[in-house]
């Protein structure tokens, strides 16, 4: 079996379109939750969103290229083209058979399905765009990466709502680790801030109704009241050790394990003693031959509603044991809200810039503790000290659990 390494790493978030400015934007605890701006939500409870800000698809890809991709596409194919030049791979030095990609998206473009909707009921069927299903569909992520790319083996896209991310990660890995591909794009994307996608969360009463950007997305805190709707692409580059050391590329990390459970309980609700969410923990930690107590931080999936948060506390204490009370957690939502497919993507790469930094940063806007989340969700400041290994946890509605182990690389 081969180990696995991550080479390249590319995002677009509501707080940089690029790693380099995304991780300042950690440091600077910059929280980019500001009114919804894609449309009138003046009928709407939610008020807020987390959009991606100042990103022009001209500025990574040939403008045709991009006329022909709807947002999120264009998001998966910036990112992914960060990503792919950040690792160094040349595709003409490649079999490009080996080289695959696993890319989702929880519910593809949105967007797209009601302004082509708009358009028939208001002119008729002739008048939608010819390109409307290539525009709309989820796998059109991993599609135009493809296209993008030239790389010609596995390409998929993994669906798990707010899994989703995490999901294609851990599935990238073992195609590596099986000796499937040589080489993979990894992640996911969503861009989904209109108005039915707001309605249908606003209609589970799980989105927040603040109107204050930095008292919206608090995840543990005992006054949160729901997630703030995101959008954004997270996407690594993937490689088995033995292909990066033979091309000399420069390692930022190792995946050492994945964990992938289902709660098998209801649509909406996790199971509410956590025993799912624990299995994926301790799926990924067995895998990689970890112990709890070696873990250093948990990126936790800290959505800001009530049960999920108090639900993963639950379930971090049945994966940890005593260790739970030791191991540091946060939640990067607190700044970029909940990007959907993108946010486990994400929130790798954020455990790879703090085993690279050093740094964990603060659950930004946690002010008032719950008694029932009673970890330690690095409240107030930011915590600047050694990480080794690092978990980032990931659920989504229909009861997927998913986990990913990520720890600093030796040779």
């Amino acid at each position: 079996m081969n180990r696995v390494v991550i080479t390249g790493m590319g995002v677009i978030t509501p707080i940089g379109n690029s790693v380099e400015e995304f991780w300042n934007g950690i440091l600077e605890e910059r929280v980019g939750i500001e009114p919804i701006c894609t449309f009138d939500a003046s009928e709407y409870k939610a008020k807020l969103s987390a959009n991606v800000k100042n990103f022009n698809a001209k500025d990574y890809m040939d403008f045709k290229l991009a006329k022909r991709m709807d947002r999120f596409s264009q998001f998966a194919v910036a990112a992914a083209k960060e990503a792919l030049e950040d690792s160094g791979v040349r595709l003409e030095e490649e079999d490009p058979y080996r080289c695959g990609i696993c890319v989702g998206s929880g519910v593809g473009s949105l967007m797209g399905i009601e302004r082509e909707y708009d358009k028939m009921l208001k002119s008729g069927p002739s008048k939608i765009h010819p390109l409307t299903a290539p525009l709309v569909l989820g796998n059109m992520a991993a599609a135009n990466i493809a296209i993008f790319s030239g790389f010609k083996g596995k390409c998929i896209d993994v669906v798990s709502a707010c899994a989703t991310g995490t999901n294609s990660i851990g599935e990238a890995f073992h195609a590596i680790k099986y000796g499937e591909c040589d080489v993979m794009f990894a992640g996911g994307v969503d861009s989904s801030i209109s108005r039915l996608g707001v309605a249908t969360f606003q209609a589970l009463t799980a989105l927040s109704s603040s109107e204050d950007p930095k008292r919206a997305s608090i995840p543990f805190d005992k006054d949160r009241d729901g997630f703030v709707t995101g959008e954004g692409a997270g996407i690594l580059m993937l490689e088995s050790l033995e292909h990066a050391k033979a091309r000399g590329a420069k390692i930022y990390a190792e995946l050492g394990g994945y964990g992938s459970t289902c709660d098998a309980n209801h649509v909406t609700t996790p199971l509410e003693d956590g025993s799912a969410a624990a299995a994926a923990m301790e799926l990924a930690m067995k895998e990689a031959g970890t112990a709890p107590e070696e873990v250093d931080y948990i990126n936790a999936h800290g959505t800001s509603t009530h049960y999920n948060d108090l639900i993963e506390t639950r379930a971090i204490k049945l994966a940890f044991g005593d260790a739970a009370y030791r191991v540091k957690i946060n939640s990067t939502k607190s700044m970029i809200g909940h990007l959907f497919g993108a946010g486990g993507a994400v929130e790798l790469i954020t455990c790879v810039k703090s085993i690279l930094e050093g740094y964990i940063h603060p659950t930004v806007g946690l002010l008032h503790d719950d008694p029932e989340c009673d970890l330690d969700y690095t409240k107030g400041s930011g915590v600047h000290r050694e990480v080794r290994t690092a978990i980032s946890n990931s659920f989504g509605f229909g009861g997927h659990n998913a986990t990913l182990l990520v720890k600093k690389y030796e040779d």
